[in-house]
């Protein structure tokens, strides 16, 4: 599990890659300092499993399944990537429960200064809209930010210098894609709530729209 606060911004140094898989060499310091074969690394929002790693990099693979979701296929050598050790059980709960499962992508529309913060425009397919609410939590690339204004077609967030200059976000340029991870809790809601809907389900939920507003969501 994530936070999606991210701890640094790496480097693709190298890519092998094949029609169905790819192994990813990436250049980083700071997600290195307690890392263990095995280990967890979020690599712009997609959770990769650390395969092997030396002084300054680590690697890891990338299956057929997340290079259709994400845009980790996208990826080339020199490409700057945000970096997430796994939560710590003793660490801070800086930003929202993020899984490193990646929903699929959105395509950045606009990017716009407001004074000192940076509104960017993502627009996205139904499945991924329908699941974001003005003022929740969404992790782009990894990245825990909250969303400032929604439509059906697109949502907007407003970056603060800091996470401006500590991520990838405007590094982007209008047109590009980046991955979307909707908030967990929305995502296990609207699976309860279709049970409740189901003609053909044997046993019906118990959780409807006035069961949820009883108690306080």
């Amino acid at each position: 599990m994530f936070t999606g606060i991210v701890e640094e911004v790496g480097q693709v140094a190298e890519i092998k890659k094949s029609k169905d898989w790819a192994e990813l060499k990436i250049k980083a310091e700071k997600v290195l300092e307690d890392v263990s074969l095995g280990d967890s690394i979020a690599v712009n929002g997609v959770c990769l499993t650390v395969t092997t790693f030396g002084k300054g990099f680590f690697t890891a693979d990338v299956m057929h399944e997340t290079l259709n979701r994400s845009s980790l296929s996208l990826l080339t050598k020199g490409s700057s990537v945000n970096l997430e050790r796994a939560m710590a059980a003793n660490g801070r709960f800086g930003g929202h429960i993020v899984s490193g499962h990646i929903d699929g992508t959105g395509v950045i529309t606009d990017i716009k200064k407001d004074a000192i913060a940076t509104w960017v425009t993502i627009e996205a397919g139904e499945s991924i809209m329908r699941l974001i609410v003005e003022k929740g939590s969404i992790a782009i690339d990894g990245i825990s930010l909250t969303v400032a204004e929604i439509t059906d077609k697109y949502f907007k967030v407003s970056l603060i210098p800091h996470t401006g200059s500590n991520t990838t976000l405007l590094q982007k340029k209008i047109g590009e894609k980046v991955n979307l991870e909707n908030d967990i809790i929305g995502k296990y809601v609207e699976r309860l709530m279709s049970f409740s809907k189901a003609e053909d389900t044997k046993q019906k939920s118990n959780i409807t729209m006035d069961f949820l507003a009883k108690h306080g969501f």
